[in-house]
């Protein structure tokens, strides 16, 4: 059996699998994870910063829940610390947090077409979020500092993931994985979203009878072999860590 990947290799992988699906272009983004003492590991701009795609766990660095951060020489914390503090303080549930800008979500926002729960067993999980609401921040600035990083988690409140309006998204999870995976999701939906509004009418929601007839499949499924698959797929392009 091989050994569970340690946390900075969680995250490093995290982020490669984001930018190969292209919700995180070139530097931008950023994964977090609770520690156990209550600090961080936050993927930083490191003095060879060659972007998310080829993150490694070298990038990845404890930063402290209060206080000033202190990477290793010639790596910096990313701007949108706040972002993580913030939805970390106010979310003790949550133990990851994703911040990527993936493409058709912020499209299909600025276009005025909300997320809404239109597929089914395409994607389950993407319908389950949209069924309960994705909400907005509605503020397409860069989140630097604690006030803005405070807005961003009264936006989400106890939703896994939020649209930041004209800017990308957060994504939160009990996991590196499970933060990643849904952050895929949301894209997911947004992508189908965009295309069915080319279509003369924009499709109705599900009804609550085909809702009714969708599992919740489990972490197991939704999350683990999801991510096991995105995990391979970089293995076979060559982008393995």
């Amino acid at each position: 059996m091989t050994s569970a990947p340690a946390p900075r290799e969680l995250i490093a992988l995290g982020c490669r699998i984001l930018a190969f699906r292209g919700l995180a272009a070139d530097i931008l983004g950023h994964i977090s994870l609770r520690r156990d003492d209550g600090a961080l590991y936050l993927r930083c701009r490191g003095p060879h910063e060659r972007g998310l795609l080829l993150t490694e766990p070298s990038d990845v660095h404890p930063v402290p829940l209060d206080g000033e951060p202190a990477p290793p020489d010639g790596y910096r914390v990313p701007n949108e610390l706040p972002i993580h503090r913030e939805i970390l303080r106010a979310r003790p549930d949550v133990a990851a947090v994703v911040h990527v800008h993936p493409p058709h979500v912020v499209a299909a926002d600025l276009a005025g077409l909300p997320l809404r729960p239109i597929v089914g067993a395409y994607d389950i999980p993407a319908m389950r979020m949209a069924l309960d609401g994705i909400p907005v921040y509605p503020r397409a600035v860069l989140v630097t500092r604690a006030d803005l990083g405070q807005e961003v988690a009264e936006a989400l409140a106890d939703r896994p993931v939020a649209i930041l309006r004209g800017h990308g998204i957060v994504a939160t999870g009990d996991s590196v994985q499970q933060a990643v995976v849904r952050a895929l999701s949301v894209e997911s939906l947004a992508t189908m979203t965009l295309r069915s509004a080319a279509g003369p009418a924009l499709p109705p929601p599900l009804p609550p009878e085909d809702i009714a007839e969708l599992p919740d499949l489990g972490g197991g499924f939704n999350d683990t072999l999801v991510w096991n698959s995105h995990v391979a797929a970089l293995e076979h392009a060559g982008l393995g860590l």
